[in-house]
């Protein structure tokens, strides 16, 4: 029998099946469109979170100091012994380093949350104290109006710098460079906006240590002269901290490429999981194919026997059947991508979510789409194929 033939005859069984090949192709459409949407919004994520750590620049070094609480489970005196044993890191220890020859910039920071208000409207807001290196350290951008200087840090002012968003739940616009706002209801002046998206409500170090009551620096960033001086001058923040505290596992050091390595495998694990997630779902529609051949190739046994008596061979009945098979998971997996690309679409125009339409995973879904057409569709085939024409034709 002609291939051709073979091709028809398997398109028309589809064709005449509208309801149900439509009903079997759900499954694969549902997966294939779980697996590029998932893997969208998962690389769209990754992309926007190293993109963010890149644009910092690639000279950047954070530390973090692991704080120790006393008290609980102590009596007086091992509290008292306990205390005297704590180093307590001050930011003029910090600012020290900036004498060294690899580094260009350090800034101590200090962050918490504070009740913000502006007129009757008030929220609870992300707060950070720095000192005006932070901007260069982290290549900080203003919309409008300055940053914190050394004036601010000095004479513990009154001032703020502003994220848009913030700026925008409670003034209901960006531009409020020269108006005020109340700080657990000590009144700041906002002298600058921040560009990008941002809610924190930035302050001078020194006043916003006071206002959060923190007495000790549990984290600072330091800016090497330039990217080929990172190693050293990690190098020359450990030596500080080991003469310090005497113990490495008190402080944490990440530079920039570290963070971006952490976040790159962290991501990619997150990606793969997500993929996983939603391939389940291809394997779902892939047990769904062939429960429906199956019953196709009951229902037509006779069908079979007849067309093995006038001349088909079983390579032409296991084409026909895996034709079939495959012609609906290609095609689901079609439909699946049009639907995944549109909710896509949807998901970055009307909920400002971050995906990355990647060809790669298009190619990856609609190929393992097809491989389980031809996988869940071959032993029914091949039961098909199998049918001795004299059974098949006294089946009823």
């Amino acid at each position: 029998m002609n291939p051709i033939e073979t091709v028809k005859m398997a398109f028309k069984a589809i064709w005449g099946n509208k309801v149900r090949s439509f009903l079997t192709m759900l499954g694969v459409i549902i997966g294939v469109m779980s697996v590029t949407v998932l893997m969208a919004i998962g690389q769209g994520t990754t992309s926007s979170v190293t993109d963010s750590i890149s644009s910092m620049g690639t000279n950047m070094i954070s530390v973090t100091i692991q704080t120790r609480r006393f008290g609980f489970g102590m009596n007086k005196s091992s509290r008292s012994s306990s205390a005297k044993g704590t180093v307590i890191l001050k930011a003029e220890d910090v600012l020290a380093l900036k004498d060294n020859e690899y580094i260009q910039y350090v800034s101590p920071t200090v962050s918490g949350s504070l009740t913000v208000k502006a007129g009757s409207t008030n929220t609870t807001a992300s707060i950070m104290g720095v000192y005006p290196d932070y901007a260069n350290i982290v290549s900080t951008e203003l919309a409008s109006g300055r940053y914190i200087i050394d004036a601010d840090v000095e004479n513990r002012s009154a001032v703020c710098v502003i994220g848009p968003d913030l700026a925008e739940d409670l003034f209901g616009n960006t531009n409020v460079v020269g108006n005020t706002l109340h700080v657990n209801g000590r009144m700041f002046k906002i002298v600058g906006v921040l560009d990008g998206t941002s809610s924190t409500l930035v302050l001078p170090f020194t006043l916003a240590q006071r206002m959060l009551e923190s007495t000790s620096i549990t984290s600072f960033y330091v800016a090497a002269t330039d990217s080929t001086m990172v190693s050293a001058a990690q190098t020359a923040v450990e030596s500080f901290l080991y003469k310090k505290y005497q113990d490495d596992s008190t402080y944490s050091i990440m530079n920039q490429e570290e963070m971006l390595a952490a976040m790159e495998e962290t991501a990619g694990t997150l990606s793969l999981m997500l993929g996983g997630i939603a391939g389940i779902s291809l394997l779902v529609g892939g047990i769904g194919i062939m429960n429906i051949m199956l019953v196709s190739v009951t229902e037509r046994t006779r069908e079979i026997g007849i067309r093995k008596a006038i001349g088909a061979k079983r390579r032409n009945i296991l084409l026909q059947f895996l034709i079939e098979s495959v012609v609906l998971s290609g095609m689901g997996g079609l439909l699946g991508l049009l639907l995944g690309y549109g909710l896509m679409h949807l998901l970055e125009s009307y909920m400002g979510m971050s995906v990355t339409a990647s060809a790669g995973v298009a190619q990856l879904a609609r190929g393992f789409s097809m491989f389980v057409g031809v996988v869940f569709g071959l032993y029914p085939a091949n039961k098909a194929s199998k049918l001795k024409p004299i059974d098949a034709l006294h089946y009823s």
